[in-house]
């Protein structure tokens, strides 16, 4: 009889550790496009690539009109001219090349630079609503990981052990050959 209390009192306190642990799942993508400042920020977006490609246009421009009269003036130049004029040419070209992956990059560099404190505000929400409402978990539907959870134990040296991995010093930087 001793033993069956017992057990129903542990089960008792399993059911109820249990019952406090609350999960809860969201889509932040769509919690974000709904914060008003998401659409400031995707305006800011636009307007900044555009400006981007219109510097893009103008630097096209004023490489085909300098093609175009490096053509109608060839006749007329010196080798040393052409040849002064073909390497200018080759390097606005070169830049022009380069822009695009330019334009790219800043224009990542900006979104993030407006999007970051937006997120930032939708996950303290979200962790603030989380501790509220007595939830433990909270899933992102958007991004497939874990928002809010309670903190846990590393279990990576535990795992290493029962491995028989061992931790090894740090790798020396290796020298090039001949010095």
């Amino acid at each position: 009889m001793k033993k069956l209390f017992l057990v129903a009192v542990m089960a008792v306190g399993m059911l109820s550790a249990s019952a406090q642990t609350k999960f809860g799942y969201i889509n932040t993508d769509e919690l974000i496009s709904l914060m008003p400042e998401a659409a400031k920020a995707d305006a800011d977006i636009k307007e900044y690539q555009s400006a981007l490609q219109k510097q893009g246009q103008t630097l096209q421009v004023e490489a085909d009109q300098k093609r175009d009269q490096y053509f109608k003036d060839s006749a007329t130049l010196s080798a040393s001219m052409k040849e002064i004029r073909r390497d200018d040419l080759v390097k606005l070209y070169a830049r022009l090349q380069n822009y695009e992956q330019e334009m790219q990059e800043k224009s990542s560099q900006f979104a993030q630079t407006k999007i970051a404190p937006i997120q930032t505000k939708a996950l303290e929400a979200i962790k603030a609503v989380s501790k509220e409402k007595g939830f433990s978990y909270v899933f992102d539907l958007a991004q497939g990981h874990l928002l809010v959870m309670p903190p846990g134990d590393n279990l990576l040296a535990a795992v290493k052990t029962k491995l028989g991995i061992k931790d090894t010093p740090a790798a020396a930087p290796t020298k090039p050959a001949g010095n």
